[in-house]
C-alpha cells in the first residue's frame, strides 16, 4: 500500500484526491504534480478506522485551521475533551490535534478520533512523557524505545499526522544553556527532548532513528509535521540563532522524507513582532521550498493574556496572506489555563476569519465570492442570507434579534434605524448585477 505522495508520483488518483479537488474547485490534473513535488499534502493514515473528511494543505489551496485540544497532567476529563472536539467539528475546524499528556493517552486519542471525523494529529513525545511519568516514575528515565514506540503507537491507531521534534540536536541542546533567551524554550516537546539529551548525553532519538520512523510513516502513510522545538516564546527572541538553526535542520529532513514518498509540512512560530511576520514566512519558504508551512499564531505581542486568540489572529492573517498553508489556533486561555469548549469556539472562529482574510490575498478570485455574496445580502437588506453567510451564523442571529424591534427582511437594523443608507437612498439597492460582477473581478 503506497502513500498519497507515491500515488501522485505514479499518476494514481486516490479517493482523497477526488475529495480535495471537489472541495477546492480544482482538477486532479492540477493537483497531482503539486502533490508529487510535496507542495500539497493530504494527511490520511491508511488504517484509520472510520471514514473522515480529508483536506488538502498547501500551495494554491484555501488556508486551513487546526484546533488543539487534550488533557494535561493537572486536568484529565475525557468528557470535556470530547465536548471540545464536537465544538471544533461543528464550527468547521479543518484539522484537530490531541495534545494530551495526562491520563490514558491511547484511550483519549481513540475516543477523540471517533467523535472527530476530520484530519487528526498528535505529538508522540507526549505519550512517551506520559509513559515516563506512569511507568518510569520520572520522565527523564525514558528510553529510546519509549520515543520510538510512542510514534509507532500513534501510527497504528490511525493518526493522520504527527509532530516530530527531530530538528533539535544534542549540539543545539547544549547551545540552549549558552544562548540568552528572554522567554526560554517554550515547546513542551522540545524541552522534554532537550532535557533528555542533556541528561543522557545522547542524540535526539527522532533524529538518530529517523530512517526507522520514516519506515513506519511510509507503512501507515503518516504525514510528518516537523516541529519547531525552538520556536520563540517571546517576541524578544524572534529569529534568534536557535530558531534558525533548527529550521535549517528541518529543511534537510524534509528532503530525506520526500525521497521516501513521505508527506511533510513544517511548523513555525510562535511569538513574532508584526514587522517580522512576513519575513518569517519568506525565510521559511526560502529554506524549505514549496512545502506546506504551518504556524502557531504567531502572537504579535506578549501582553494580551485573556485575548491571545485576537493577538495571534493578527499574526495569523498576515502569515496566511504571505503564503502560510495551515494556521494553528490559540484560544483566550493561552498562557493561562486549559481551554474550555467556549474558548475553543472563540479561538476557532478568530482563526477562520484570519484564514479567509489571508485567502483574499492568496486566492482572491475564489475567496472573494463569499464576500461578494455578503455584500449583496447587506445591500438588499436580506437578513436571512446575511446571517446564513456569516462565519458564525448563531452569534450573528443572536445579536441581530436581541432587541426584537426589526424582524424580517427589507428593514433596517437598530444600528442606524431610519438613517439606514439603503432606506434613505433606496436606489442603491438596485443596480446591474453584471456591473457588480465586473467590479468584483
Amino acid at each position: 500500500m503506497g502513500t498519497q505522495m507515491s500515488s501522485a508520483r505514479r499518476g494514481i488518483i486516490t479517493e482523497q484526491m477526488k475529495q480535495v479537488a471537489k472541495d477546492e474547485d480544482i482538477t486532479t490534473d492540477w493537483l497531482l504534480p503539486k502533490m508529487a513535488s510535496g507542495a500539497i499534502i493530504i494527511p490520511s493514515n491508511n488504517v484509520r478506522p472510520q471514514k473522515i473528511h480529508n483536506v488538502g494543505i498547501g500551495s494554491g489551496l484555501k488556508t486551513k485551521v487546526n484546533v488543539n485540544i487534550g488533557t494535561s497532567t493537572l486536568n484529565v476529563n475525557l468528557d470535556e475533551e470530547i465536548q471540545k472536539a464536537k465544538v471544533a467539528v461543528k464550527y468547521h475546524a479543518d484539522t484537530m490535534m490531541d495534545l494530551s499528556d495526562g491520563g490514558d493517552i491511547q484511550e483519549i486519542r481513540k475516543s477523540l478520533m471517533e467523535v472527530a471525523p476530520i484530519t487528526f494529529g498528535t505529538v508522540p513525545i507526549y505519550e512517551a512523557y506520559n509513559r515516563g511519568v506512569m511507568i518510569h516514575k520520572n520522565p527523564m528515565n525514558l528510553t529510546e524505545d519509549d520515543f520510538l514506540n510512542a510514534f509507532e503507537n500513534n501510527a497504528k491507531d490511525g493518526v493522520d499526522y504527527t509532530t516530530i521534534h527531530c530538528g533539535i540536536t544534542k549540539e543545539i541542546a547544549k547551545r540552549i544553556l549558552k544562548v540568552r533567551r528572554h522567554g526560554g524554550i517554550v515547546s513542551k516537546g522540545g524541552t522534554i527532548t532537550a532535557a533528555w539529551m542533556l541528561k543522557h548525553d545522547k542524540e535526539n532519538p527522532y533524529l538518530s532513528h529517523y530512517d526507522y520512523i520514516m519506515e513506519i510513516a511510509k507503512k501507515y502513510d503518516v504525514t510528518f509535521s516537523l516541529g519547531d522545538a525552538l520556536r520563540p516564546g517571546s517576541i524578544l527572541d524572534s529569529h534568534d540563532e536557535l530558531q534558525v538553526q533548527e529550521m535549517i535542520n528541518v529543511a534537510r529532513l524534509t528532503k530525506r522524507a520526500h525521497e521516501k514518498d513521505i508527506q511533510v509540512m513544517v511548523e513555525g512560530p510562535g511569538h513574532v513582532p508584526l514587522n517580522e511576520v512576513a519575513a518569517n514566512v519568506r525565510l521559511a519558504k526560502s529554506l524549505i521550498g514549496q512545502v506546506p508551512y504551518y504556524v502557531l499564531g504567531p502572537l504579535v505581542t506578549d501582553v494580551a493574556s485573556g485575548h491571545d486568540h485576537i493577538a495571534s489572529a493578527i499574526g495569523a492573517a498576515v502569515s496566511a496572506s504571505e503564503g502560510v498553508d495551515l494556521l494553528c489556533y490559540l484560544t483566550p486561555s493561552e498562557h493561562l489555563a486549559l481551554p474550555n469548549a467556549d474558548e475553543v469556539k472563540a479561538g476557532l472562529i478568530a482563526y477562520r476569519i484570519a484564514a479567509h482574510a489571508g485567502d483574499l490575498v492568496k486566492i482572491r478570485e475564489k475567496a472573494v465570492k463569499w464576500d461578494a455574496a455578503m455584500t449583496e445580502a447587506r445591500r438588499t437588506l436580506d437578513w436571512e442570507r446575511q446571517i446564513a453567510l456569516s462565519i458564525d451564523p448563531e452569534e450573528a442571529a443572536k445579536i441581530h434579534s436581541r432587541t426584537g424591534q426589526h424582524p424580517g427582511n427589507n428593514v433596517p437594523c437598530t444600528m442606524c434605524g431610519g438613517a439606514c443608507v439603503y432606506m434613505m437612498l433606496p436606489q442603491q439597492k438596485q443596480y446591474d448585477s453584471d456591473e457588480k460582477l465586473q467590479q468584483v473581478e
